[in-house]
């Protein structure tokens, strides 16, 4: 078990006024059986905006806000108290499903959000062959594995040389790109044989070996889960499964469900964005 305080900001600095905005803010953790959330704010500058609250389709926890009086920066912080306690479990072969059971109508009828590709997660015919090719003579969980670790050999980290719109395909033609990609390229492989799969956003405490009380610079993230028998984590970039130091945030089908903070503005004439992430273990 850990326990951990996030603070997240992020904040705009507009070129010219901004007369009128409406946005969305992700960034308040879940609450699911490997989570708790013990305590939470989220506080929007200006004071004036109009706040509300309210739960995605995906079960997200949404902060909606409008600005109607004219602002030069907007800065939304939340900070979180949340405890994680993860454990890996392995299954043993009779827990995992079949691929008779994947193609079934039951499963398709209560996973089916999970199953189509969107414009992000969509594999190049190369990793869907792949894909196919490593489940063969695999049970589902074997295959996940398999194309994870091929993923592994054949993509590099590489900051800079994607964006928040890049694609799977894309991202596959460079063979590189940071967590987003490779969890839009691990989703995209999964579903494209019939997996359920999901684009999962949070934070990464990125040292384990950091004391009680120390806080650290904090991480946004990307990982993703699939769905073989139960739902199960994995970090791509780490190459692991997700731990007491993941902490999630929002479920989506791609980064587009769980974008952190997004809106509508009228005026500003460019901005300049400035995000800061701490992560401070507490027990």
């Amino acid at each position: 078990m850990t326990r951990l305080l996030i603070t997240h900001r992020t904040g705009y600095n507009y070129v010219r006024k901004v007369t009128l905005s409406y946005n969305e803010a992700r960034m308040t953790p879940l609450t699911d059986p490997q989570q708790v959330v013990l305590e939470s704010t989220l506080k929007v500058s200006p004071s004036s905006a109009a706040v509300s609250t309210y739960r995605d389709y995906w079960g997200t926890r949404v902060t909606a806000f409008d600005m109607q009086s004219a602002h030069e920066a907007l800065e939304v912080t939340a900070v979180t108290t949340v405890e994680v306690s993860r454990i890996e479990r392995i299954p043993a072969d009779d827990e995992v499903v079949t691929w008779d059971h994947l193609r079934s109508d039951e499963v398709i009828n209560e996973y089916g959000d999970w199953l189509p590709q969107t414009g992000l997660t969509d594999p190049d015919p190369e990793v869907s062959a792949n894909a196919l090719r490593l489940a063969a003579d695999r049970n589902p969980h074997q295959a996940v594995h398999a194309i994870l670790e091929w993923i592994k050999q054949e993509m590099s980290y590489v900051q800079g040389v994607t964006g928040v719109q890049t694609n799977a395909r894309d991202a596959w033609d460079s063979r590189k790109g940071v967590c987003q990609d490779l969890a839009h390229l691990a989703i995209g492989a999964f579903r494209s044989i019939g997996i359920p799969a999901r684009y999962i956003s949070g934070y990464l405490h990125p040292r384990s070996s950091a004391g009680i009380g120390e806080t650290v610079a904090g991480q946004s993230h990307a990982w993703v889960e699939w769905w073989d028998g139960e739902w199960r984590g994995w970090d791509p970039t780490n190459s692991g499964p997700v731990s007491d130091f993941h902490v999630s945030v929002a479920r989506g089908r791609d980064y587009k469900d769980v974008s952190p903070l997004k809106g509508i503005l009228s005026g500003g004439g460019g901005s300049t964005l400035n995000v800061k992430v701490e992560i401070t273990r507490v027990a």
